[in-house]
Order: structure tokens, then C-alpha cells, then sequence
């Protein structure tokens, strides 16, 4: 999973020629760091279809805000440089997205 920051955010998520899931989250989340294994295969399981990014929101609070993210845990899919859909509290299950990434490929 490709580490994201205000400097590399362009060239791996707008730039990128496989759709792009980033996953925004916080070192004081629990729901977030309980999750991070799981997506971590999911991760695996769509490697060379699907670019998997973490953006840790504690760290680039500007982007998070341009992002219009209000809390965590929260993921973003990206399609062709363009937002497809969100997830973020309490409906961020590995299911949804799962479904979100297969939707992603459609």
C-alpha cells in the first residue's frame, strides 16, 4: 500500500492509470487500525488491478480538509483521475469495499 502525502497525492491518485482506493486514517483510530489487516489483503487480492493508498489524516490535515473529510475511518474511490464514491464511518465494512472495488473494475 502506496504511503500518501500532499506531495505524491497528485501523481498516484489523479495520475493513475488503475483505479485508486485510498484509505484515510488516524493513529488514534481503533475502528481504523482494526481494519488495516483486512484491507491489507484486499489489498493483495486486487493487486495489478486496483492501487491500494493510505493517507494518514493526523499527518496532512490541509489534504483531508481539500478532501472534504470530516472523520475516520473513511476510503475514496478513484477512477480515471475522478471520485466515484466515499465510505466513511460507520458503513466502512471489508464487504462494502470489497463491492466498491469490484464496481471500481465494472
Amino acid at each position: 500500500m502506496v504511503e500518501l502525502d500532499k506531495d505524491n497525492f497528485e501523481t498516484e491518485v489523479m495520475q493513475s492509470v488503475l483505479p485508486v482506493i485510498v484509505d484515510l486514517w488516524g493513529p488514534k483510530c481503533g475502528p481504523c487500525l482494526a481494519l488495516l489487516p483486512q484491507v491489507e489483503e484486499l489489498a493483495k487480492e486486487f493487486e495489478g488491478k486496483i492501487r491500494f493508498c493510505k493517507l494518514n489524516v493526523a499527518e496532512n490535515r490541509r489534504l483531508v480538509i481539500s478532501l472534504k473529510v470530516m472523520g475516520v475511518p473513511t476510503f475514496l474511490f478513484y477512477k480515471g483521475g475522478e471520485q466515484k464514491d466515499r465510505l466513511s464511518g460507520g458503513d466502512v465494512t471489508v464487504e462494502g469495499i470489497r463491492q466498491r472495488a469490484e464496481s471500481l473494475l465494472a
